[in-house]
């Protein structure tokens, strides 16, 4: 007798060519963009408009029909516009449609990329389309790479890339390090679409967000039953994910009980839910990242530094904006852009030569996150056709803890994006915060927005012996 719980996938009269429910390891082949719906133990495949609004719901009047009690008759609905732009919005859902973990409100409208899953209610949906990441495969014209957030004109950015296209090519496990904003998680996505992998599904789990319990249920799935509130089974991401890639962000911030267990998963290449008997084989391709340094954290007793090893098959540090001044004004150009779009301005405004100066010459604490702020908000101020100082934030006028940005951008942040041979500024940033922390290295690189592994491998460049803690 058919399990009542369990999710169906009516085949559509329209695309009956497409089997209705297909295993999880089978690769969906058909060419263009399709829609899978994961639940439970399944996955469906549908075709999916180029353009255009496709409705899913429980109901008889929407595209995708998924008869399941967590899915409401008219749930979601996804946006398909000019450039590959998709959109997730909520219907007014009783269960919810999530992105990133975050619930929509009704009629709220979320970019989304192929490749990027999201949640109907306990389904699990993920827009494919193969021809979108041959396409973001190519560089730019003029040499430049432009991925969606990362605009690589650097030469130091030049290479990262170079280098995480080869590492892009292995199965090797890939480790992402850098600041807060500075776009691991662009990175991720672009390793995954430039590798073999890239027609699987590429799964993020922040490990920062979510409680213990939550985060062994999000990564190993749980049977139904297995504690409060775990009404029906839930697959986790280490068995939708299989055959794809799985990125955990903030890894650093992984409970102990947690790295215990994905520990032995990553050494059995198995996975059994919580509250299951069974375990399941998978092939996973792990990135992860964090801003924190992990061999700080091993010593301190917070890292396994067992697990460190799993994952750090190639360590990829991804520079701070402040030494990337060269890429300001081009990401500067891309936000206005996307800026405009989305205040339906029918010309983006210019950046004036003397608000690019005092964006070249600020610190960026946040790094890109912080300047795509910066931008957005200066759009919305700019009521000419080039947008101003006056019109940039307070906190980038008179940034708390950075240094004051000077026209020409003639100040710290510019030293430390130049040859070594030019880097006396920052040599002396590193004196003077070490002197500050009392020769506390760890303390020192918190002060000058750096890692501790990136404050170390600077003493050796400037030959600043280590000091020690007084």
């Amino acid at each position: 007798m058919a399990d009542p719980n369990q999710p169906k996938f009516p085949p559509r009269t329209l695309h009956a060519e497409v089997p209705s429910t297909l295993p999880v390891s089978t690769r969906v082949e058909q060419a263009g963009r399709r829609l899978l719906v994961i639940a439970a133990d399944r996955v469906s495949s549908h075709p999916l408009p180029q353009m255009g609004k496709f409705k899913v719901g429980r109901g008889d009047e929407v595209d995708l029909r998924i008869d399941h009690p967590s899915v409401s008759r008219d749930h979601a609905c996804l946006h398909f516009g000019r450039n590959n732009e998709i959109h997730v919005s909520d219907s007014g859902s009783s269960n919810g449609t999530r992105v990133r973990g975050k619930r929509l409100k009704n009629g709220e409208r979320v970019p989304v990329v192929a490749g990027e899953t999201f949640e109907v209610g306990s389904a699990l949906l993920m827009v494919q389309d193969p021809f979108g990441s041959e396409v973001s495969k190519a560089p730019s014209a003029g040499g430049a790479i432009d991925d969606g957030g990362i605009v690589v004109s650097d030469r130091a950015m030049t290479s990262l890339y170079q280098l995480a296209e080869r590492v892009a090519k292995s199965t090797i496990n890939v480790l992402l390090l850098g600041e807060t904003g500075v776009g691991k998680d662009v990175l991720a996505r672009k390793i995954h679409a430039m590798s073999p992998r890239s027609d699987k599904p590429f799964l993020p789990l922040n490990c920062g967000a979510l409680t213990e319990q939550l985060l062994e249920s999000e990564l190993f799935g749980h049977e139904r039953g297995a504690f409060t509130g775990a009404v029906e089974m839930k697959m986790g991401l280490l068995e939708a994910a299989n055959e794809g890639t799985v990125f955990l962000d903030e890894v650093g911030e992984l409970p102990m009980s947690v790295q215990v267990k994905l520990l032995r998963v990553l050494e059995e290449r198995a996975v059994r839910r919580v509250g299951g008997l069974r375990s399941k084989s998978f092939d996973i391709r792990f990135i992860a990242a964090t801003n924190r340094d992990l061999n700080q954290a091993i010593q301190d007793g917070t890292f396994r530094s067992d697990l460190f090893y799993r994952l750090n098959g190639i360590s990829l540090v991804i520079p701070p904006l402040r030494q990337r001044i060269g890429e300001i004004e081009g990401l500067s150009e891309r936000f206005i852009e996307e800026a405009s779009k989305r205040a339906g301005r029918a010309r983006p405004p210019t950046l004036s030569p003397e608000a690019l100066a005092w964006l070249q010459g600020y610190h960026w604490p946040g790094n890109i996150r912080e300047l795509h702020n910066a931008i957005e908000r200066a759009v919305l101020l700019c009521t000419g056709d080039a947008i101003t100082v006056d019109q940039l934030p307070a906190a980038v006028d008179t940034p708390t803890g950075a240094p004051t940005p000077t026209p020409g951008g003639a100040g710290p942040a510019v030293a430390a994006a130049v040859g070594a041979e030019d880097d006396d500024p920052e040599r002396k940033r590193i004196l003077d915060a070490l002197e500050q922390c009392a020769g506390n290295q760890t303390r020192a690189a918190k002060l000058l927005g750096i890692s501790r592994n990136t404050l170390l491998a600077r003493l050796d460049q400037y030959n600043i012996p280590r000091p020690r803690k007084r």
